[in-house]
């Protein structure tokens, strides 16, 4: 891999724990959420259960997140085609990766995500019902020893450290999130802000020049991500993510997402909620 790629040697593969789910909420009549999860090498792209094992020895994992937007059903379509698009096009960027071609994370991920938009909006003009669909895109692909993470819109991934805590690696892509990635709101003050749900970047929509956010982190075992739509933030804080994410029972990974999309429903609904959990485990805590 080239310069932007961080990836160290690694003797000896981690393993993954995953959980998601995605509900209507209390008031919407469709779901225009979506969250995918695959393993993917050089030969094949295979889907992944809403709750799951496996480990790193001979896949990377791609995790995602869409929230559509759009009259009638074009939301739904929308974030339908982002998680759709994914798992047609990245075995084939995962390829060129593995051979060595002059080509990193960073551009791979820019690359599908423009591809994503360019379908989108292309889609929206080749039909009345679906002018102007949009959707948000959170996408996590983990690889040995480093997590990559592209983003656009205002779903959100989620760092929780094995040493305790919670960060937001995205920013979310209005003008509150801005002012709340500078400082200069907190978490309650960005929560009751009236412009907090106006997006200046999605896929398809009105933007013109697609600036998604791309970055990655190491990680170790232990470590948690959570990627979620704005569903679950309406309905839970920081605090109450970190709470359920740490505080799941014992051999019971398909309960992580649940009680956090069954908590924040109950405390808001108002619109449709996905949550999608991994931990990475230890090396060698599952057969190669």
């Amino acid at each position: 891999m080239n310069k932007d790629n961080p990836e160290t040697a690694v003797t000896a593969a981690h393993a993954l724990e995953w959980s998601g789910l995605t509900d209507v909420g209390r008031y919407r009549k469709n779901n225009e959420d979506a969250f995918l999860a695959l393993a993917v090498d050089g030969n094949e792209v295979r889907r992944l259960g809403k709750y799951g094992q496996s480990s790193l020895a001979q896949h990377d994992f791609i995790f995602a997140v869409s929230d559509g937007m759009g009259g009638a059903n074009a939301g739904e379509f929308a974030s339908s085609i982002a998680v759709e698009k994914i798992t047609q096009m990245i075995p084939g960027c995962f390829r060129s990766a593995a051979s060595g071609m002059e080509i990193g994370c960073n551009d791979i991920l820019q690359e599908l995500f423009e591809q994503i938009h360019k379908a989108v909006l292309e889609m929206g003009e080749s039909y009345a019902e679906l002018s102007g669909m949009g959707a948000t895109l959170s996408l996590s692909w983990v690889r040995p020893g480093v997590l990559y993470f592209c983003h656009i819109g205002d779903s959100r991934i989620y760092h929780l450290p094995q040493g305790g805590g919670i960060r937001q690696l995205t920013q979310d892509h209005t003008h509150v999130g801005w002012l709340q990635f500078k400082g200069e709101i907190n978490e309650r003050e960005a929560r009751s802000h009236a412009g907090r749900n106006a997006l200046q970047q999605a896929l398809g929509g009105a933007t013109q020049m697609l600036n998604p956010s791309i970055g990655s982190v190491r990680y170790e075992a232990g470590d948690r991500f959570l990627l979620c739509t704005d569903g679950l933030v309406e309905g839970l804080w920081d605090r109450g993510m970190e709470r359920l994410v740490r505080n799941r029972l014992q051999h019971q990974a398909e309960g992580v997402a649940e009680r956090l999309v069954n908590e924040a429903v109950a405390t808001d609904g108002r619109d449709n909620t996905t949550a999608l959990v991994f931990e990475i485990l230890p090396p060698g805590l599952l057969a190669e």
